[in-house]
């Protein structure tokens, strides 16, 4: 017997995701449970890859194994594929190893044809329900397969409710449907010049081809490169008997969470429609019920569904998303996944399950992403402000958000690329707005509930979203949408509450959250766990106590350059770089010193005794001066003038003449870092003197203080054992002063390959390394990132030449490489050298996984990443430790 291509959903289980997908293992796995799933097959994902290895052709063992699963669900249920008699119906639904909630294309109803819809309507003595799953079958096939635009479809029906005098579409009569379907089948016959296919067989095979290939439609790539999956896993395809839920005011359709996936409160939620298909819950084009309400239509369903929604969730240990149907009366579930869910949800569920007995803490501590914990860290609206409600609707997904008014996903994206904040304000979005929604800082439908693409897409992203804001008359065309007397114009300035679902007009105050008590303790778990230490780069007293506040241990990378560039000291900085002498330049230091004492004083003091990291000054002098092409139009400005102000002229002429003299045709590899110490000394003793100055200060105080003083962009073992010795030099200068000495030392950044490559000999004068990653990169790859970033990157990743941005997760194979040679150098000559990372890597979950397997004491990133950066260091030992075992 040759490869086993398809599996009944009695031969699976959950265990089988890789070949079944995620869909197809959850389907057998509740089969198997003895719950009431509606039978079927599923077409594995090795088939989807052996069909694009075939050149997108179904292979006749394939379609023999499809038509044996056929015959086994006719056996089964009794009914005949393409009979007129008891037609056989199916749905065919995608299911990939990943959930990918709207990216991969579903059909219902499939089997209907100009003869089974009169046995249908005879079968059921409900012909209205056999047209309108006729007219359902026709629209998804020629949207799905054929590729026929689905908003003709949707215009013919919009026109006939307009006919008949209703709004809602189960308000139209099964003649009212005849009528539709024949306009249908004109439309396909129009647009694509063939007839509607009639045979059921036929039918099916072009569906699970174009299954196959919507694994590679647009959304489904885009998708899968935001969520970093691969391209290579294919998908399966899932026929399964049609249930109907549009069978009349006993029938219905839904969907729902067995908790709360915005909040992770633990309660039923979800929603549902009464005499409606699945796709009209997620298409977002009547806007349904809770699921509250089904406890009142339904009692008896609502207390079986509550009853099995417990059952699954206790089964999975995690939170489900199911999706039903009711049929005349009697409950099927379609499927059952982990549900997706806020960040704010993620944690308080796995708090709760915990204290539940569901799980334990490491796998409360494994079940969060760390990337989800930057939604956590979003602004909301500050409650003080007085806002100006424009209209409410769903809070679909939390957060708030500012910006200006766009009604379409591509100008969404081509503004944003342009800097500019917008808001995506759609009826409801599908699969292919994804780009939009992506580059914009919130959306808002005015359709579509709770579990709508919108909706879902948005939470997965931790963007605000407003969804079924039906207060909202949007016009396309205009680009505008009114909200009764109130015209909003593409352009204006819209802010949004997701959490609460409301819009406002124009900006609103925004406030840092508050972090929970969950977050807090899920936290805490971590850090009982994690091996690796977790600092934060901050330049000011403020970031160094939000630093504190999310658990950061230290400075890992205090930026001295940042200093300079207030509009106070920007004057006396000119002046230390455009003096011609020593004593000129000693002149402007001493200004200077002061203020850099102060600077590192108040963050000291901040840090209470925790380490502290501070570079000295690293970017080369010009960039404190006025731009060169600006200076050279003022100079010719003033020379031009009828009364040019003479000393402004000569000054503005010193100046141009400075910055031609400090211009450098690569100023990255040019005079800065050390280079700058070496050949002017005078600058980081200034530095040095107001650190040691500011720890004395302290520590009279009674505040202990460790600074760690680190001497940048060293390539050269001499170039640090100088470097070192003016910091010995000054310390000893300075400490006459006082009667106390400090603990203090002396390290240096590794950010080029020849400092990694000799590393062994740069220890000898180095108390710490730490890895400057975003200039390793650049220097290992020899990319200028701004270069990079805005010509070719972007090329190099579409075309998969690289696998990531390495100036966003650490490129292992080269720049990890450098990092190891550089710590294991290191250590041969000092066993105890303390390592760290203080690029932006520190707060990327791959890289943290990468110092942790590499042996490094710390990470360092921004202050608002440092929770994320101590559940990915958990996570890593985690995960190490059981591989391990």
């Amino acid at each position: 017997m040759g490869k086993k291509w398809v599996y009944h959903f009695t031969e699976g289980n959950k265990e089988m995701k890789d070949l079944l997908g995620g869909k197809g293992a959850n389907l057998a796995e509740m089969t198997r449970a003895g719950l009431p799933v509606p039978p079927g097959f599923t077409i594995t994902t090795e088939a989807c890859n052996q069909y694009y290895a075939d050149g997108k052709r179904l292979s006749a063992e394939l379609i023999e194994q499809v038509d044996q699963a056929l015959e086994r669900l006719e056996e089964m249920t009794g009914k005949s594929f393409g009979s007129s008699d008891d037609p056989l119906l199916v749905s065919v639904r995608s299911g990939s190893v990943f959930s990918m909630p709207g990216m991969m294309d579903t059909i219902l109803n499939l089997g209907l044809n100009d003869q089974t819809v009169e046995g249908l309507a005879r079968l059921t003595g409900n012909p209205r329900f056999a047209y309108d799953s006729y007219r359902r079958f026709i629209q998804m096939f020629s949207d799905v397969v054929l590729g026929v635009d689905s908003y003709l479809f949707e215009e013919v029906i919009s026109d006939q409710k307009e006919k008949r005098g209703v709004k809602q579409d189960p308000d139209l009569s099964a003649e009212d449907w005849q009528e539709v379907i024949q306009k249908f089948k004109q439309i396909v016959s129009k647009e694509k010049k063939i007839d509607f296919p009639q045979d059921p067989k036929e039918q099916l095979l072009q569906a699970i081809q174009a299954v196959f290939a919507s694994w590679n439609n647009q959304r489904a790539m885009i998708y899968r490169k935001l969520n970093k999956i691969s391209d290579s896993l294919g998908t399966a395809v899932n026929v399964q008997l049609m249930v109907f839920g549009n069978m009349g005011s006993d029938s219905g359709t839904g969907v729902a969470f067995t908790r709360n996936p915005s909040t992770g409160e633990n309660e039923l939620y979800g929603e549902f429609l009464i005499n409606a298909q699945g796709e009209d819950v997620v298409a977002g084009i009547r806007t349904p019920e809770p699921i509250s309400q089904l406890k009142s239509i339904m009692p008896e369903v609502y207390a079986q569904f509550l009853q099995i929604s417990q059952q699954l969730e206790r089964h999975y240990k995690d939170l489900q998303d199911i999706e039903f149907t009711i049929e005349r009366g009697k409950l099927y579930l379609l499927q059952t996944r982990n549900g997706k869910r806020t960040a704010q949800a993620a944690v308080k569920v796995a708090v709760q399950m915990v204290k539940e007995g569901l799980i334990d803490r490491e796998t409360a501590i494994m079940r969060v992403d760390p990337e989800q914990l930057n939604q956590l860290l979003h602004r909301r609206v500050d409650e003080k402000a007085k806002l100006d409600i424009l209209v409410k609707g769903l809070p679909a997904s939390p957060g708030a958000a500012t910006g200006k008014v766009v009604f379409d996903a591509d100008d969404a994206e081509s503004l944003a690329k342009k800097g500019e904040k917008v808001i995506l304000v759609r009826p409801e979005t599908t699969p292919e707005d994804i780009h939009g929604i992506i580059a914009a800082e919130a959306v808002v439908t005015s359709r579509g509930g709770m579990t709508s693409h919108a909706a879902v897409v948005a939470r997965g992203m931790g963007k605000p979203c407003i969804c079924g804001c039906d207060g909202i008359k949007i016009d396309l065309h205009k680009k505008e949408f009114r909200v009764g007397e109130v015209i909003v114009r593409e352009g204006d300035l819209i802010s949004i509450d997701g959490a609460l679902g409301t819009v406002m007009l124009g900006h609103v105050p925004l406030v840092d959250p508050e972090l929970s008590p969950e977050f807090l303790e899920l936290l805490s778990w971590a850090d009982q766990v994690k091996e690796l230490g977790v600092r934060a780069n901050a330049d000011n007293p403020e970031d160094a106590a939000k630093a504190r506040q999310f658990g950061a241990e230290g400075i890992g990378l205090c930026r001295t350059e940042h200093m300079f560039m207030s509009p106070d000291r920007v004057p006396i900085v000119q002046a230390m770089i455009m003096a011609e002498t020593v004593e000129e330049r000693q002149h402007a230091l001493a200004q200077l010193l002061p203020m850099q004492q102060n600077d590192f004083y108040h963050i000291f003091k901040e840090m209470q005794g925790l380490p502290v990291t501070i570079r000295l000054l690293d970017p080369p002098l010009h960039e404190f001066l006025p731009n060169l092409e600006e200076l050279i139009v003022e100079v010719d400005r003033l020379r031009r003038s009828d009364d040019p102000d003479l000393i402004q002229l000569r000054s503005k002429e010193e100046m141009l003449r400075k910055v031609r003299s400090l211009h450098e045709l690569n100023p990255m590899l040019g005079h800065r870092g050390c280079r700058l110490g070496i050949v002017y000394p005078e600058i980081y003793a200034m530095q040095i003197e107001a650190i040691f100055n500011a720890a004395f200060a302290l520590l009279n105080e009674g505040i202990n203080v460790e600074p760690e003083i680190m001497i940048p962009l060293v390539g050269h073992v001499n170039e640090l054992a100088l470097m070192r010795e003016l910091v010995e030099q000054t310390y000893q200068r300075v400490k006459q002063s006082y009667q106390v000495e400090i603990n203090y030392v002396v390290g240096t950044m590794i950010e080029i390959p020849r400092a990694a490559l000799t590393a062994d000999q740069i220890a000898q004068h180095a108390d710490f390394f730490s890895f400057g990653t975003n200039d390793l990169t650049q220097t290992t790859f020899g990319f200028s990132r701004d270069d990079a970033e805005g010509k070719f990157l972007h090329y190099y990743l579409d075309h998969k030449i690289l696998p990531d941005n390495p100036f966003i997760v650490l490129d292992r194979d080269g720049v990890g490489k450098l990092i190891e040679t550089g710590v294991n150098l290191g250590r041969s000559t000092k066993a105890n050298l303390k390592t760290g990372i203080c690029g932006e890597h520190g707060g990327e979950k791959n890289s943290i996984e990468f110092c942790y397997l590499t042996g490094l004491n710390y990470v360092s990133c921004s202050p608002y990443r440092v929770p994320l950066a101590r559940l990915a260091s958990a996570q890593a030992s985690i995960k190490h430790r059981k591989a391990a075992n």
